[in-house]
């Protein structure tokens, strides 16, 4: 690890020097590129310094208590700083470690986010509007944009089917956590008995993929226009601006109708294309990974049950990290962070183990 660590500082030193170098700075591409990666290691190489330091003050404190010329008060000082250096120094070596866990190459983008009714009928499509609210909600918290890809509703306050784009910082290592299968429990308001009905939302949580990171031939894509339309067939546009596309090799389909215009509406459509196609790879690629390898929170599987809300006991448990909160109000209202925190750090207690 330290091998690691000084070959970060070195590293570090050398940018620093390349960024203060006036040709370097009036070619302002290269520039660009050397501060971005200056500001990924700059935690790590602060970090580390604070460290060293520790531990040269925990070797000068070691060596004033070997001297023998400090009494008995002076003495008891020394060794109540000398243990609190050692706590500080196990704590920094903890930071350490994490630091150097390697970085999902994706966690600072934009995500695509996809709910879609599961079993449970009308009240499923309710539940799947109430995640979409929610999420919206947790976007609005931490000053995220929202953009709506595509909306099939049941025309009964729920949805079939609902795709948006979250843009923030960050977006992607707080909600990639999220795919799976969200279960609720509660009396539906179409009950008149008062019985408490299981149903079901899946999630999938998708990061924005560049064109570069994803070559799409057009040949392969067959692309159809059709008229937008709402509820009941009722005309929402009077010119064929949706867009539906199908990507022939792997049968997915995408259709977008949120925009009048027909050209954003294909450029929508390819977003969804692109991050769908990476995410289908990404996932054949996690077969092959072993069962010791895969994180403690789970692999993102849309099949597997990752929380329930139960609403009779205003209770909500994520079943991977064993966490249950009687707050669900306020969770449905976009208070995620107590729970998504959680899963981090269970992520992170597992990596570190690996």
């Amino acid at each position: 690890m330290f091998d690691k660590l000084n070959f970060i500082a070195e590293k570090y030193e050398t940018l620093s020097e390349k960024a203060s170098d006036p040709e370097v700075i009036a070619n302002q591409p290269v520039w660009r590129k050397i501060v971005k990666e200056m500001g990924e290691i700059e935690p790590v190489v602060s970090t580390y310094k604070e460290y060293n330091l520790n531990k040269e003050t925990i070797a000068e404190t070691k060596a004033l208590l070997e001297d023998g010329g400090l009494d008995a008060d002076e003495k008891e000082l020394f060794k109540a700083e000398l243990n609190d250096l050692e706590r500080e120094k196990e704590t920094l070596e903890d930071s350490l470690k994490l630091l150097l866990l390697p970085k999902d190459p994706n966690d600072e983008k934009n995500v695509i986010l996809e709910i879609r009714a599961g079993t449970g009928g009308e009240e499923a499509g309710l539940f799947g509007g109430d995640l979409l609210r929610m999420y919206m909600r947790y976007a609005e918290r931490r000053g995220w944009k929202t953009e709506m890809m595509e909306l099939s509703d049941t025309g009964l306050g729920g949805i079939k089917e609902a795709v948006i784009m979250l843009r923030g910082r960050g977006a992607y290592s707080r909600l990639k956590y999220e795919s799976g299968v969200h279960r609720v429990q509660r009396v539906p308001e179409t009950e008149a008995g008062g019985r408490v009905h299981t149903s079901a939302a899946t999630v999938a949580v998708l990061p924005e993929i560049d064109e570069v990171e994803v070559e799409i031939d057009p040949a392969d894509v067959r692309v159809d226009v059709f008229r937008s339309s709402g509820n009941g067939g009722q005309s929402v546009n009077t010119t064929d601006s949706a867009v539906r596309l199908t990507h022939i090799p792997t049968g997915i389909v995408v259709s977008c109708q949120d925009e009048k215009s027909q050209i954003k509406n294909k450029d929508k459509a390819f977003k969804v294309l692109r991050a769908r196609l990476y995410d289908a790879k990404l996932r054949e690629q996690n077969k092959e990974i072993s069962e010791a390898r895969k994180s403690m929170v789970g692999t993102g599987d849309r099949s597997e049950r990752i929380r329930t809300y139960n609403f009779p006991q205003s209770r909500v448990s994520d079943h991977r990290i064993g966490l249950t909160l009687y707050k669900l109000p306020a969770f449905m209202d976009g208070d995620l962070d107590e729970v998504i925190d959680g899963l981090i750090v269970a992520d992170q207690a597992d990596k570190m183990k690996a």
